[in-house]
């Protein structure tokens, strides 16, 4: 006889970035993070703002994730019990297309237990009540087919979302770009790394803004021998 699984596992007691970690990454651009982890750590495309230029896209906080599976709901509900203030919630649901897993009013019931923000790779529903929230939320479209709480489901454990496994204790960080996941064991790496990537930045900057077109490497580049010109 086999047993029935658990309707939710919770995994609890999750590693959790510091407010100085999370202060360090706010408001820093996606493509600089990106630039920190050598040209990793976002979310597939297809994971956007339900209303560019509406609600805000911006986002920086502690992930907290909970995988729904597909036509169902059960986790994001069993996750707003285990939410802390400024929580991002990352929701896999197996990128299922066939209907939303969250409506307006379990968006408002995030909003009320402390989420900063919204991510899944299903669908969302009732976008006209959703905008006045002014949650931050990120998913791949929207139905208005409403899902099931019937479970099974997780929170806190692993999740893959946008080709990316996510953890709870990673930090998020969304702008108008995309979404970058920050992983927790490398935050303090990425924060030192920033320092870099912002003086590279800057002056590559600079040296645009004074009539920079294009640099001697590559203009010694397609001189040499590594570049075979036809006609």
């Amino acid at each position: 006889m086999i047993e029935e699984p658990p309707l939710l596992t919770i995994r609890e007691k999750c590693p959790r970035p510091t407010a100085a970690q999370i202060q360090a990454l706010t408001g820093q651009p996606t493509g600089f993070l990106a630039d920190a982890m050598n040209g990793t750590g976002a979310i597939a495309p297809d994971i956007k703002s339900i209303a560019p230029g509406v609600l805000p896209s911006k986002m920086c906080g502690a992930v907290l994730t909970c995988d729904s599976g597909p036509a169902d709901n059960l986790a994001v509900l069993a996750a707003m019990t285990e939410l802390i203030s400024g929580d991002i919630l990352v929701n896999a649901t197996g990128d299922w297309r066939q209907c939303a897993v969250v409506g307006d009013r379990m968006m408002g019931m995030l909003r009320n237990a402390g989420a900063s923000g919204f991510v899944t790779d299903g669908l969302v529903r009732d976008i006209e009540g959703i905008i006045p929230l002014g949650l931050p939320v990120f998913c791949t479209g929207l139905s208005p087919n409403s899902p099931s709480s019937k479970g099974p489901g997780s929170v806190g454990e692993p999740v893959l979302v946008g080709g990316l496994t996510v953890c709870s204790g990673d930090v998020l960080v969304s702008d108008d770009n995309g979404i970058v996941i920050v992983p927790f064991a490398q935050i303090d790496a990425v924060i030192e790394k920033l320092k870099t990537v912002e003086k590279l930045e800057d002056d590559l900057e600079s040296n645009i803004q004074a009539g920079l077109a294009v640099s001697d490497s590559i203009r010694d580049l397609v001189k040499s021998t590594a570049v075979k010109r036809v006609s």
